[in-house]
């Protein structure tokens, strides 16, 4: 296992960079400025690191940033024995206790939110009141993580035996991976990390390789409360690397959880190789959300929710909007209203407070933009705004480009089926709700859908057993923007995982089913009688 990473860092060399002044005023504010090779690998004692480092880059300015260090197959395995040692000692403390420490982190993340925010800026991309609500969300998560402390409840069932009961008990699962994406590069994690934590669990991080700048950064404000409650840091560990050690954390029988969040292609396989090993793993993966705009719907609030869902961090939200399925006796006048929108969207600089939409996150991203709108042209689509490569004046170096509203020429194309990172939304007219459900469904993955009425018909529909078969559902509110107080994730290709809140615990913990007798007799379930 783990043999093909990368060869190691060797004489490493130390050297300056010129930052800007944007970039050097947010690095410095959370100690991540380096005039070196930053560490990306923490195994509770100490960072180190000494792999072959990645890029950190600006998709705003195209510059770069950091270089962090990633883990050697030594260095990896050597964080693996130290967050099982951790786990040892970590789960014998009472959960409440660990729901402290964890308020304490809450209070030391919100402390750096608006640093931190920036930072998701900078190295992301999407914009600052995102980036800032994005730590909000990891902030709440503990909030919710802090009382369900309190509350990680069993269950005691009737039994058919006199003198008997039932217990279903939870305990602590073991070491838990989390593989997160570049468009949330803080807020995943704090999903996980904030449930596996309160379950008494020791959580691995393996965060995207081109936003390594933000998991150093939340990893160090963890590991010092960890450090200021005589814990074991490994409880929350960090290993930076490419997908070599993702394949490495899939393989290993020592971890028994994998939260993978990521493309369908790359979650498929990470769902074999660990249920392969017969390991545990929870799948959150594409999003090709769609969004029904119903005749009687309040167009003031549709709107303005489609708009932020399809062009709120340029399109690189798992929730996005990028289908959009209007009645038909209102198709004009929602189009009117919303190409109105499009023709003045801020662009530029997301750290920016005026700014709308960012940068995408990367050169591939822009790539796949611009030939997704040449097959939109080829095939005969009516594009009815955006549709080409940006470059704001002063970000020319940056991955800009112009949202898109697009109507293609048939439902039964291929382009509906599949997920593009990018702010295109796709439109088409429907003339019935069953019609609309249908193509709401018609497509392989379910996490977001929603719908826009005020006929109460409508919303028992959309809700129903005949209705959408996503995970989210939602009526009078768009396809992006969840709270943490629900389970958060979708169904079919979208992977059934479920993070954040409602159940999502119970998957963090291992169940018992305990029966007690506390009677004089030894009787069997069913009345089977076996005496001799």
């Amino acid at each position: 296992m783990y043999l093909r990473l990368a060869r190691p860092l060797r004489n490493s060399r130390s050297f300056s960079r010129a930052l800007s002044t944007r970039a050097s005023n947010i690095l410095s504010s959370l100690g991540l400025e380096s005039k070196g090779v930053l560490p990306g690998v923490y195994d509770g004692r100490q960072w180190a690191g000494t792999g072959t480092p990645v890029k950190s880059k600006c998709p705003t300015t195209g510059e770069h940033l950091v270089d962090v260090s990633t883990a050697t197959p030594a260095e990896f395995h050597n964080v693996i024995e130290s967050s099982r040692e951790a786990f040892e000692s970590f789960r014998m403390i009472p959960a409440p206790r660990r729901g402290e420490i964890l308020r304490q982190i809450r209070e030391a993340l919100a402390a750096k939110r608006d640093q931190l925010g920036a930072l998701i800026s900078l190295e992301m991309g999407k914009i600052m009141s995102e980036g800032i609500g994005e730590v909000q969300e990891f902030i709440d998560i503990c909030d919710y993580a802090v009382g369900l402390s309190r509350m990680m409840n069993g269950r005691v069932i009737a039994s058919e035996r006199p003198g008997h009961s039932i217990l279903e008990v939870p305990n602590p699962l073991g070491l838990v991976a989390v593989i997160s994406a570049f468009n949330f590069p803080m807020a995943v994690y704090g999903w996980n990390l904030a449930l596996s934590f309160v379950a008494g669990n020791a959580t691995l991080w393996k965060p995207s390789p081109s936003t390594p700048l933000c998991s150093v950064a939340i990893t160090r404000i963890v590991a010092d409360v960890l450090e200021r409650n005589g814990i074991n840091g490994a409880v929350a560990s960090l290993v930076t690397g490419d997908s070599h050690i993702g394949d490495a954390i899939c393989e290993s029988e020592h971890v028994t959880l994998v939260s993978f969040t990521g493309s369908e292609q790359v979650g498929a396989k990470v769902g074999k190789k660990v249920q392969g090993r017969f390991g545990k793993v929870l799948l959150e993966l594409g999003g090709n959300n769609a969004s029904i705009v119903m005749p009687d719907a309040d167009l003031s609030m549709a709107v303005p929710s489609v708009f932020f869902g399809a062009v709120g961090t340029a399109g690189q939200r798992c929730t996005s909007t990028r289908r959009l399925y209007l009645h038909r006796n209102i198709a004009p006048k929602f189009l009117d209203a919303l190409k109105k929108a499009y023709a003045s969207i801020p662009t530029g600089d997301p750290l920016v407070s005026s700014t709308l939409l960012g940068p995408l996150h990367n050169k591939m991203a822009v790539q796949n933009y611009h030939r997704a709108v040449m097959h939109l042209h080829d095939m005969g689509a009516e594009v009815l705004t955006g549709g080409k490569v940006a470059s704001p004046s002063g970000f020319e170096g940056g991955n800009f480009v112009q949202a898109t509203i697009a109507v293609p020429p048939s439902h039964d194309l291929d382009l509906w089926k599949k997920e593009l990172f990018a702010p295109i939304l796709n439109v088409a007219i429907f003339d019935e709700l069953e019609e609309a459900i249908q193509l709401n469904n018609s497509v392989h993955q379910g996490l977001s859908s929603s719908i826009w009425t005020k006929d109460v018909r409508n919303i028992g529909q959309f809700l129903g057993p005949a209705g959408s078969d996503c995970g989210i559902v939602n009526v009078n509110v768009g396809t992006s923007g969840a709270e943490i107080g629900a389970a958060f994730g979708g169904n079919k290709r979208t992977g059934w995982g479920r993070e954040s809140g409602g159940d999502s615990w119970k998957q963090y913990v291992r169940w018992s089913a305990c029966t007690i007798n506390y009677s004089n007799e030894a009787p069997l379930a069913q009345g089977v009688n076996f005496s001799l």
